[in-house]
């Protein structure tokens, strides 16, 4: 049966060949991204595939708080229901580190704003929808600081630990959500796939994209991942594995699910 899906970064590497691959196989298909010119290019070129399903954009910056809001509202008024939500939007190394209030932007595009986005669209999300979160296997020990706005990092520190953050939260939700809620996994799709985050940190071509892709659509529709919420799924491995060490301490990640909740309260506060 087709089901609705969301993925976030959907006009470049990863999140364009997964959105490709589940629009060709007739699913409808909402395309995230930050350039209208690219989004306009991507719905002509995956709804002209053959077979392929319903395709829509929308247009937001995920480093503003205040567009994943209206990002949310938006799916929201065209949707009563979605199926899928794959928070794969990323940000490594950027000219711009630090959003306008003074925030790390890959703390903000990688952890604050999939959690805001998810919080927002988990009414449309029944005990049968998923949440697909892009983690990586670089994952660091979260500085809280350095989250909430109060120390620098360097690109790949900071990325890292945002990505931890992400995988921490993931498990937190699927905890809260028990049973009742849809299905939460943290994923990495793959190290060093041909993407622009690792042709622009890494200066390296990459593997091939569709490694990530591939188990991206797995994650969203296949039955081994159904009863899997709360875990971390390796592709590096290709099973489900521990995610960093801090990810199994309940303190820790309780302290940065806080840390998180803080940040966004401020932010509503402030907008």
């Amino acid at each position: 049966m087709a089901k609705t899906i969301l993925i976030t970064g959907a006009t470049d590497g990863i999140g364009l060949e997964t959105a490709r691959l589940l629009a060709a196989a007739g699913h409808t298909v909402l395309l995230h991204g930050r350039s209208a010119t690219k989004l306009a290019t991507v719905e002509a070129t995956l709804a002209a595939l053959p077979g392929a399903g319903r395709v829509e954009s929308f247009l937001a910056d995920l480093a503003r708080l205040d567009e994943v809001d209206a990002l949310a509202d938006a799916v929201t008024a065209r949707h009563p229901r979605l199926d899928v939500l794959i928070n794969n939007a990323g940000v490594f190394r950027t000219p711009d580190p630090l959003t306008a209030d003074g925030m790390d932007v890959r703390f903000v595009v990688n952890t604050l704003a999939p959690y805001r986005l998810t919080q927002r669209l988990l009414r449309l999300l029944g005990p049968d929808g998923r949440i697909v979160n892009l983690s990586s296997a670089a994952q660091a020990p979260v500085d809280i600081a350095a989250l909430t706005g109060g120390a620098t990092l360097d690109p790949g520190a900071a990325y890292a630990q945002s990505k931890l953050a992400l995988t921490m939260w993931t498990q937190h939700l699927a905890q809260s959500l028990g049973a009742d809620g849809p299905v939460v996994v943290a994923v990495n799709p793959g190290s060093l796939l041909a993407s622009k985050m690792v042709r622009e940190g890494y200066g390296i071509p990459g593997k091939d994209i569709g490694i990530g892709a591939d188990i991206l659509v797995r994650a969203a529709l296949s039955d081994e991942f159904a009863t899997a919420s709360g875990q971390y799924f390796d592709n590096d491995s290709g099973r489900f594995a521990d995610p960093h060490r801090d990810a199994l301490d309940p303190l820790k990640v309780a302290a940065v699910v806080g840390a998180i909740e803080t940040c966004l309260t401020a932010a509503r506060s402030n907008s």
